[in-house]
């Protein structure tokens, strides 16, 4: 029998420095808002997964 996650948030991008309440994923931090953009197209791909917008300055990578 195989097990598979099927959907779990990998990791987080973000410009907000000081918001790092999140607990049990890596959270990467950049300066700019395009820095933020290319970290997520880059993580998403390294780990197979997608980047989703949360629209306040938060990048997630999740894998499907």
């Amino acid at each position: 029998m195989e097990i598979t996650i099927a959907k779990i948030i990998l990791a987080a991008v973000t410009t907000r420095k000081g918001q790092d309440r999140v607990s049990g994923i890596p959270v990467f931090y950049a300066e700019t808002d395009e820095e933020m953009i290319k970290m997520a197209t880059i993580l998403s791909r390294i780990l197979e997964a997608v980047a989703h917008d949360m629209e306040n300055g938060v990048y997630i990578i999740v894998k499907h």
